[in-house]
């Protein structure tokens, strides 16, 4: 075939398990990626990193996610003596989007990028990494690992845009529309041309949120329990013939408790959870049907290749209630029953953060063990689809059931493109693909894998895959990894991982063992490291985040979270010159974060007010006397506590004293996902104090605001490893 004939797409899912769609076993509604599955291939054994941004990484380059910089997320970017964990890519391993524009591509990425340090996605970059400097010439979507679905923080190219208006309002219908406006202006303009489309929804990471018609869809479905949902999941995919007749379904993984033992009100709450997650899921493959219609009606379906996958296995980091509060699962709180069911009736609304327990996340990773993160099937072993109607597909029927890995999917793109992957990029000398063509899986169903060996690694926890057999270890947190226990499976005989045979093949353990160690040194993962949240208090001297001193000035854009001041854990001041010309003037001075978290300056009704919301609880400070007018300095002031998580606010206008209150607990790592804003404050607003007036802009004039930053850090909590330990596992 002539390759300028044929497009590309990939379309990439968060954070979706194993048995979440229809084709794969699911009883959530999924026709549109249930047809793709139909016109081309589903796979079973094929494999992610457990984590978001290495398998992004590794798809778009086709190598190693350490050897490209990308140990694990970009919120960690531990500077030049760290070269596998710069949260970038890095320029020795080019982006299948650069070598298709250097091949007479046009490349657009739509969606999810998290490929970039969280700290250059401020309004002033860098942008070296961003979708623009990483071979896409167009781009819409965000920077960051997740976003409200309701209300993103959303980047146009290479600057920060705000939110289409729009009471139906929903991230995932929004990127498509803009995915068929950048083809729509291609096929337009340059018909001659073939395009790249790199298709990445926020959609199924937490914040779980959908269109309510679309959960109501679900209405009952779940009351049942994960029990059975499971065991109907396990049972349709034998049918389905996803998994072999003799395969056995695990036990439960040990933080999940059978559906009998809970309580009627833990029940009812984590049944609603799980009709948002279907929601949710159906709608995303609405806005997918769209799209695939779009290009049909336009005649660009059949020379097309599409590529659908997630970027890991099913989420435990609701912990065992489930979560409507992004910050406690950071922070490390673990949320009650109590601390839910006052939301019961909001939780599929745009002032919560749904995130469903740990039980149906086991669901969604049916038939396997553990989750994301976790070097276990459940973490790593995804679906995968793959439709080519030009490219020869036979036997469309059969489940193919090679073992690939992801850095295979962009070599099997060059494969049928016949282009060959450079040694040179940019006048930057390229490290070799690891990555092996799976295009022979397209007519001989029954071939062996061309792919016998893969490492993973993922914050300690680590797996060695070779000729059939794995050896799994779960690191954990704080002990030696000379300590860890690894388990040993046939993976010939044993398709997820049931059966331990380390004890009987101890010398094939060690083998495998030694085998890892092998890999880890060709793929730079070494030193080993657990890494974790608490890496985010570790200053970064190449980072904007290292300052002391930021100044902005009024009608700048909204500023990452990750790139705003760092306040948590420490003394801080915020000082804000404003002019109030007169006393009808108010509004937001400065604000961060949303309704999970955050803070807010403001003036209202002639008082001044600083907001402080700790995951959901507010506390409020507000003047003892009317703000004066004219030219005002005004200070907010917090003094830490030493060796606490709490401390004192103040508020001082021109000098003057307006009011003191004890802040009982703070942030210690991170207050949110929403970014910053100056002079207003970006919805989903921080408090309700002012809900009605949305983003409450302030009516006067903001000269600018310095935050000036103590160098007073305490060590990070115990509990905090603690937490990230148990919803982890």
């Amino acid at each position: 075939m002539n390759k300028e004939s044929i497009n590309i797409v990939y379309i990439v899912l968060d954070d979706v398990g194993f048995s979440d769609f229809g084709c794969y076993g699911s009883e959530i509604e999924t026709p549109n990626i249930d047809q793709l599955a139909n016109g081309g291939l589903r796979y079973n054994n094929f494999h992610a990193t457990p984590l978001c941004s290495p398998t992004r990484a590794s798809l778009l380059t086709g190598r190693n996610h350490h050897s490209v910089g990308m140990s694990t997320i970009t919120n960690f970017d531990l500077g030049p003596d760290c070269p596998n964990t710069r949260g970038r890519i890095s320029d020795n391993a080019g982006t299948i989007a650069e070598i298709l524009k250097n091949n007479g591509y046009s490349t657009f990425a739509v969606g999810k990028w998290h490929l970039a340090p969280v700290h250059h996605c401020s309004p002033a970059g860098p942008y070296d990494y961003w979708p623009l400097g990483k071979g896409f010439q167009r781009f819409y979507g965000f920077l960051e690992g997740e976003t409200d679905q309701f209300y993103p923080d959303l980047v146009y190219d290479n600057h920060f845009v705000s939110r289409p208006d729009g009471e139906d309002y929903h991230l995932s219908g929004d990127l498509v529309d803009h995915a068929k406006h950048f083809v729509t202006d291609h096929v337009s303009i340059k018909p001659e041309k073939p395009f790249f489309l790199y298709l990445s929804f926020g959609a199924q990471h937490v914040p779980h949120q959908a269109p309510m018609e679309y959960i109501q869809k679900y209405q009952g479905c779940y009351d049942i329990g994960w029990d059975q949902i499971r065991e109907q999941r396990f049972h349709r995919q034998k049918e389905l013939g996803i998994v072999p007749e003799d395969t056995k379904l695990p036990p439960f993984n040990p933080d999940v408790r059978s559906w009998d033992t809970l309580t009627s009100d833990e029940k009812k709450v984590a049944a609603r959870f799980m009709e948002i997650y279907a929601g949710f899921m159906t709608h995303t493959d609405h806005q997918i049907g769209r799209m695939l219609a779009y290009l049909k009606e336009i005649g660009q379906y059949e020379n097309t290749m599409f590529v659908l996958i997630s970027d890991n296995g099913a989420s435990p980091t609701g912990g065992a209630n489930g979560s409507i509060d992004y910050s406690k699962i950071v922070e490390g709180y673990t949320e009650t029953i109590d601390d839910i069911l006052p939301y019961y009736n909001q939780l599929y609304g745009d002032r919560v953060s749904c995130e469903y327990p740990s039980g149906w996340a086991q669901v969604c990773n049916t038939p396997f063990r553990h989750y994301k993160n976790n070097t276990y099937f459940g973490g790593t072993r995804v679906p995968l689809i793959i439709q080519y109607p030009k490219g020869g597909i036979k036997n469309k029927e059969i489940v193919r059931n090679q073992f690939h890995y992801i850095t295979d999917i962009t070599p099997t793109v060059l494969d049928v493109l016949d282009i060959e992957a450079p040694d040179m990029l940019g006048g930057v000398s390229q490290i070799p693909m690891r990555g092996v063509s799976m295009t022979y899986t397209y007519d001989q169903p029954e071939s062996p894998a061309k792919r016998t060996t893969q490492y993973l690694e993922m914050m300690g926890h680590r797996a060695m895959i070779h000729d059939g057999w794995k050896a799994v270890t779960y690191h954990k947190r704080g002990s030696s990894f000379e300590d860890d226990v690894w388990e040993l499976f046939d993976l010939r005989e044993d398709f997820n991982e049931v059966n331990d045979l380390s004890e009987r093949c101890s010398d094939k353990l060690q083998a495998l063992i030694d085998r890892w160690w092998e890999e880890a040194e060709k793929n730079d993962v070494l030193p080993l490291r657990e890494g974790g949240w608490k890496d985010l208090g570790k200053e970064n001297p190449e980072s904007v985040t290292a300052r002391r001193q930021f100044t902005y000035y009024g009608g700048v854009s909204i500023i990452g979270s990750a790139a705003a001041p760092p306040i948590m854990n420490r003394s801080y001041k915020i000082k804000a010159y404003v002019e109030r010309p007169n006393e009808s003037c108010e509004g937001v001075i400065v604000a961060m974060g949303n309704y999970d978290g955050g803070y807010t300056l403001y003036i209202r009704n002639n008082r001044l007010y600083f907001e402080y919301n700790h995951t959901r609880t507010l506390y409020k400070i507000e003047s003892n006397r009317d703000v004066p007018t004219g030219s005002l300095d005004i200070c907010f002031t917090f003094r830490k506590q030493p060796g606490s998580i709490s401390g004192t606010g103040s508020l001082s206008i021109n000098g003057e004293n307006f009011a003191e209150r004890e802040l009982p607990k703070t942030y210690q790592l991170k207050i949110s996902r929403k970014g910053l804003s100056i002079g207003r404050d970006s919805l989903p607003t921080v408090t309700e104090s002012y809900l009605e007036q949305g983003e409450f802009p302030y009516n006067g004039t903001i000269k600018k605001v310095v935050y000036e930053l103590d160098n007073d850090k305490d060590p990070i909590q115990p509990k905090i490893e603690m937490a990230e330990e148990a919803s982890s596992r």
